[in-house]
């Protein structure tokens, strides 16, 4: 291990650093590129074991670069950085023959896990085929941890054609990671079908998968092709299918198994291939043992499983969401744009939202239309989110999140220290300043000692105790 090479290429030197410093505390050989144009002229000399890259470069960007390495002998492991997380970029990483995918902000210890894993591979196989591809715009919204593994996995899973298991609280969002599946696999020109099994009744529902012949029930007049018919060569998505009846999962069962079946009331026999998506809101473990869903289907559909995280866990998002949300809402009304006051955005990351983002995008729509104004404050909100105002974090607070927000986005260097030293800058002047100059009172309504708050000002604020 100590004779392998990782190439860093960033044209952010903080971020070469600091990862080169990781890698070599790990025993690794780093050596630093600040563009793709002067790693390719490297190349003509030299190879390394793994390559981190960055996305979003000046030149030839990670994803170009991808596309430039793709006929490179000897081939190596690839591993995409960017700070832009979304499915789009995750997926056309992977597309394009990338090992993994790292989003900033990173772990080091996750940076360092994933280059000895490449190195490993790139000592026993060659890194696998990389293929272009034209990126599409990704429906899903999300830069916490939750949607970043998310974005991840989806990234992984859609160019393996296997069947997949959607997991996640009603409202999450399960059809558009389905859709994203879709969008980002093999069979995205072909079509997409969705049916959501516990909206239709029962009786009906094994006609609307298999299709039905004219005459095989009452009200059959004509031949009816079936979900799995139309979904042939694409996806067929079939949410809420820990509500599927027993009979049916059978019926299921074996068309997952053999990829055939026969219309209701039919003698021939239909082949599909289809790429089944499922999605429930279900514990399906737990129906397996009560005896309400088939153990087998269970194994069929949960090949690969992905779980979309509830809205409370993820409440950095809503800000975001929210807006565009509000966004989406007025264009599609022909209305004026509006924007949310900063305590509005506070009040809806702070309310639980049993109904997830559906219930957000709800919401959202509403004020668009029923606000009054262009600035949607926390008296427009519904009344069950006015509730949730006086918990709100301090409007203190949310400046601060801002703020760090902003700084982030910058260079944010040594920014804990510099948060910690204004917090404390701050507050022991102002209780100086509240109790008239006089220290002993200052430090007392604090908490601390007389001695720590004269440490901590030193001599520049004037004394006033006797």
């Amino acid at each position: 291990m100590s004779e392998s090479h990782v190439w860093i290429v960033d044209d952010d030197r903080g971020v070469r650093v600091v990862l080169s410093a990781a890698m070599r505390d790990a025993g690794l050989q780093p050596r630093e590129f600040a563009d793709a144009e002067s790693l390719l002229e490297a190349l003509q000399s030299d190879t390394p074991d793994v390559l981190f890259t960055d996305v979003r470069m000046p030149g030839a960007s990670g994803l170009e670069l991808l596309t430039l390495l793709a006929a490179h002998t000897p081939r190596f492991p690839i591993i995409v950085m960017s700070a832009f997380t979304d499915v789009a970029t995750s997926a056309a990483a992977y597309r394009q023959g990338a090992f993994d995918y790292l989003p900033k902000p990173f772990d080091l210890d996750t940076a360092v896990d994933m280059a000895e894993r490449a190195v490993a591979q790139s000592a026993q196989e060659a890194a696998p085929a990389r293929k272009a591809a034209p990126s599409p715009e990704a429906e899903l919204i999300g830069n916490t941890a939750g949607m970043r593994e998310l974005f991840r996995a989806i990234g992984r899973v859609a160019a393996s054609g296997l069947n997949a298991l959607v997991t996640g609280e009603t409202g999450t969002g399960k059809e558009l990671v389905a859709r994203a599946l879709h969008r980002e696999s093999p069979r995205s020109n072909e079509v997409f079908v969705a049916l959501n099994t516990a909206a239709i009744p029962s009786e009906l529902l094994e006609s609307e998968l298999f299709g039905h012949e004219a005459g095989a029930f009452t009200g059959a007049t004509r031949r009816h092709a079936g979900r799995f018919e139309q979904a042939d060569g694409g996806t067929l998505f079939l949410d809420e299918i820990g509500d599927m009846p027993l009979a049916l999962q059978t019926r299921l069962l074996r068309v997952l198994a053999a990829g055939e079946f026969y219309r209701v009331g039919g003698r021939e026999l239909i082949r599909a291939d289809v790429r089944v998506i499922a999605a429930t809101h279900q514990d399906l473990e737990a129906k397996v043992a009560s005896g309400e869903f088939r153990a087998d289907l269970l194994h069929r559909l949960d090949v690969l499983r992905l779980r979309v995280p509830p809205l409370r866990e993820r409440r950095e998002d809503i800000p975001r969401l929210a807006e565009h949300f509000l966004a989406q809402a007025s264009v599609e009304a022909g209305l004026e744009p509006k924007r949310f006051a900063s305590a509005a955005l506070g009040a809806l990351r702070e309310y639980a939202w049993p109904g997830n983002v559906r219930q957000l995008e709800n919401v959202c729509r509403r004020l668009a239309v029923l606000a009054s104004g262009r600035q949607i404050g926390v008296s427009d909100l519904p009344a069950e989110l006015r509730t949730h105002a006086p918990s709100m974090r301090p409007a203190w607070s949310a400046a601060l999140a801002d703020w760090v927000e902003q700084e982030l986005k910058g260079d944010g260097e040594n920014l804990h220290a510099r948060a910690l030293a204004e917090f404390e800058r701050v507050l022991l002047e102002v209780a100086l300043t509240v109790n008239d100059g006089h220290r002993q009172n200052a430090a007392r309504a604090l908490g601390v000692g007389r001695n720590t708050l004269t440490r901590k000002l030193g001599s520049s604020r004037k004394r006033k105790d006797p």
